[in-house]
């Protein structure tokens, strides 16, 4: 009798004889799960069967784990193909030395829709799950666990040699075989790992902790409607301390009847403090160089859209007018081509002609200018788009762009290409491999919509020159 297997590629599943198949087949449980998540939406829609649901979130989360893995493959050797040279030669082998390219992060997350830092801990987590814990991989090829549960436990023995983190690696494995740890949970094979990392370099423990916190930091993260997260990355007992603090002055601010609730008590507290200003005023008080763009329209409420915040976007007008309001807030006139919305000068309040230029150039660009990046303009570098000594260029907002200090470095390396044109404000950032990225400068005023763009745009919708249906 002749055996038939299945066979699955990206395209779909085959029925063969087994003579016929590859050497490399879809297992069993593989191919339940392609079927399963290759219904689309209106079919899942129509599903009445809740187990059958659950069924399908289960097979999303396996093929998730496998795309994980193979992220971390392709990842791991692209970070080996990219290395560079260090130009020392390693003591143990007498080998030259190599080192990983500080701009394999900015390739990677070109291409993986992510922001730089998300790419490199994705860098990071590959290259220590190939090297460092190849039987969680394994596990992740599976479909046994994501990789945001594997990043966990790369982070717990981060501070361990490769050697003890590959015996991490195995005590782990062998609870997992041995039933006596469940992978569901995510927090559980974390502590797990932590109790491994102990056993393994008990006296360690400290070491790590004290290089844990040389990497103490504050970052800020955009958010939505208006609002971004200010976090600070601190020791333990310090943002232990801080918060006490901040909860013990906010429970004492409602014992005296402020209706706010404790969350924002102490949200408002903590900006109070930084800022420098009075804990028990209503609300913290802008205080520090923050860009927002306002159109007149909008300064004199005739409309609420347009404005933006630089480095963060759009704003509501009223939000817009309460910063401008503020006693601390200056205002300079910006002067903008009615037709394309760009900004041609600004208003010449400023003395030094330089600093002029370079607000023009933040003004106008309000972020830095590379693709997949958005460091506010007045903290980015001025770029010489023409360099200033080998191309003779000039000190003007002609030749001028804002790049972040990171990209204003990777614009010198000889496999990278980045290019932006002030004129149009199109930027476009080619990758060693060729792929071409670009983003383009959204007008700081949307110009008015004419006849001619009507007409133009029906154009679009109606090709054949028949006239719209209404």
């Amino acid at each position: 009798m002749t055996e038939f297997v299945q066979v699955g590629s990206a395209s779909g599943l085959l029925v063969l004889p087994a003579g016929l198949a590859g050497e490399r087949q879809m297992s069993q449980p593989q191919s339940r799960d392609f079927v399963c998540t290759a219904r689309s939406g209106a079919e899942i829609a129509r599903l009445t069967d809740d187990g059958e649901l659950v069924d399908t979130l289960a097979a999303v989360r396996r093929m998730r784990a496998r795309a994980d893995a193979i992220e971390a493959h392709a990842l791991s050797r692209l970070a080996t193909l990219r290395r560079e040279p260090t130009g020392m030669v390693e003591p143990d082998t007498g080998r030259p030395g190599w080192r990983e390219s500080r701009y394999l992060p900015d390739e990677a997350a070109l291409e993986l829709r992510v922001t730089r830092r998300q790419a490199e801990a994705r860098v990071e987590r590959a290259t220590a799950l190939v090297r460092r814990f190849p039987r969680l991989l394994s596990a992740m090829a599976d479909g046994e666990l994501e990789g945001y549960a594997a990043g966990r436990v790369c982070e717990v023995a981060a501070g361990l040699s490769d050697e003890q983190a590959r015996q991490v690696d195995a005590d782990l494995a062998t609870k997992r075989e041995s039933g006596r740890l469940d992978v569901v949970d995510p927090v559980a094979l974390r502590r797990a790992a932590r109790r491994l990392v102990l056993k393994v370099d008990p006296e360690g423990a400290t070491v790590r902790a004290r290089a844990a916190r040389t990497g103490r930091k504050v970052e800020l993260i955009p958010g939505e409607d208006s609002m971004a997260t200010l976090a600070a990355d601190l020791p333990a007992e310090v943002a232990s301390s801080a918060y006490a603090r901040l909860d013990r002055m906010a429970r004492s601010a409602r014992r005296g009847g402020d209706e706010r609730t404790l969350d924002q008590l102490r949200a408002d507290i903590a900006g109070s403090l930084l800022l420098g200003q009075d804990p028990s005023v209503a609300r913290p008080d802008t205080d520090a160089v923050v860009y927002v763009h306002v159109p007149v329209t909008t300064a004199l409420t005739m409309t609420d859209s347009g404005a933006e915040l630089a480095g963060y976007g759009e704003i509501p007008g009223p939000i817009a007018r309460e910063i401008m309001t503020n006693p601390r807030s200056v205002w300079r006139a910006v002067l903008t081509d009615p037709g394309t919305g760009e900004i041609t000068d600004l208003g010449r309040s400023r003395r030094h002609p330089t600093q002029l230029v370079r607000d023009l150039v933040n003004a106008r660009d309000r972020e830095c200018s590379v693709p997949g990046y958005h460091r506010p303009a007045p903290a980015c570098d001025f770029d010489h788009l023409d360099a200033w000594v080998a191309d003779q260029g000039s000190t003007s907002e002609a030749n001028g762009a804002p790049k972040c200090r990171h990209d204003h470095a990777k614009k010198d390396h000889p496999d990278w290409r980045i290019e932006f044109d002030p004129a149009t404000g199109v930027a476009t950032i080619t990758t060693p491999t060729g792929r071409t990225y670009t983003k383009t400068r959204r007008p700081i005023a949307e110009p008015p919509r004419t006849a001619s763009d009507e007409s133009a745009r029906q154009r679009r919708i109606h090709p054949s020159g028949d006239d719209p249906p209404f």
